[in-house]
């Protein structure tokens, strides 16, 4: 009886070229991949269920530019003008709009990334937002999941609101 070595059955071409030295190079860019992405996850923005778009399309910049008594509609952005940014697309009316928010967008996202302040302030978690009912202090946007939420930060003291949401924000965004 004779006995013969056994090899296993890889193409002589791959133990040449490193073939299971580059498929560990591989994996560890893979994982690297996927831990940027957990940690860009890590700060939610209010955004669709499907197509990731921001406070469902309206323009972040335009709020700004809008009336506050009375209360003007937000501004619908489209999808020939989007930026992405925190893992979500965010529309604008215009190009000149995109351009502002692409040049300083945490001047123009709002507050929580959108979620619902008074819901924060409440200890209520995040709620998204559908970008309708919304107020400016202190030049930042809050927006609110309903028209109730808004007046009791424009009735009440939304100063001490604020500190509470910012807690829960802190918490939650994590």
């Amino acid at each position: 009886m004779t006995l013969t070595s056994f090899t296993p059955a890889v193409p002589r071409a791959s133990r040449k070229t490193g073939f299971f030295k580059r498929s560990a190079t591989v994996a560890t860019a893979s994982l690297l991949l996927l831990m940027a992405t957990v940690a860009h996850a890590a700060e939610p923005v209010s955004k669709s269920r499907f197509g990731k778009v921001a406070i469902e399309g309206h323009d972040t910049v335009a709020y700004h530019e809008l009336q506050r008594a009375p209360q003007q509609a937000a501004v619908e952005g489209v999808k020939r003008y989007t930026v992405e940014y925190k893992g979500a697309n965010w529309h604008f009316a215009s190009k000149e709009s995109s351009e502002r928010f692409r040049a300083d967008p945490e001047k123009f996202s709002p507050a929580y990334n959108g979620f619902c302040a008074n819901a924060l302030s409440l200890g209520e978690g995040l709620v998204r937002t559908d970008g309708t009912h919304w107020e400016i202090f202190d030049d930042k946007l809050y927006l609110f999941y309903a028209a109730r939420g808004r007046e009791r930060w424009t009735d009440g003291n939304w100063e001490t609101y604020k500190q509470d949401a910012d807690a829960a924000w802190s918490l939650l965004s994590r």
